[in-house]
């Protein structure tokens, strides 16, 4: 009977101990409320930056004179679990070689089906994508998240081979 109760006092003196260390870190930023905690967005929306860790949607790279580093290799599209990317490529005939080569028709990145997992971003052997810091995604038309990322007229940078 004895032990019962001091194994109750225990877990109560246990209980409000954690609780304590829990409102330690509240009533440190409530004493100091000059580190803000909390943003006000939208109204913060010209001036937030989110953290370089955010993963807000795939995007292909492309320089100013409109070429990329995607090969067409498919090696994200393998990689995403959930078929959130689907390369869409043909083949053509290389001037310099005579030999048929792999070219991206379209990169597809279907937006409301992404986890965010970034299993696609290290895949790629040419570092052609990359995960973008947008995070406003809110549309009124599913068909809007189905996104085309390779520009009309983009190819491949000069020196990429698969």
């Amino acid at each position: 009977m004895l032990k019962g109760i001091s194994k109750y006092f225990s877990e109560i003196y246990h209980a409000v101990r954690s609780l304590l260390t829990g409102m330690k870190i509240t009533g440190y930023y409530f004493f100091h409320p000059k580190e803000i905690v909390t943003q006000q967005y939208p109204e913060n929306r010209d001036t937030l930056k989110m953290f370089d860790q955010f993963r807000g949607e795939v995007v292909l790279i492309h320089d100013e004179n409109n070429e990329h580093k995607c090969t067409g290799c498919s090696a994200c599209e393998l990689a995403c679990p959930n078929g959130t990317i689907e390369i869409i490529s043909d083949k053509v005939l290389d001037p310099e070689t005579g030999k048929q080569k792999k070219v991206i028709d379209k990169f597809v990145y279907h937006l409301q089906m992404c986890t965010f997992c970034n299993l696609c971003i290290p895949a790629c052997p040419t570092d052609a994508i990359k995960m973008a810091q947008t995070y406003e995604h809110a549309v009124f038309d599913r068909s809007e998240l189905t996104k085309v990322l390779n520009r009309p007229g983009s190819k491949i940078m000069a020196g990429i081979k698969e």
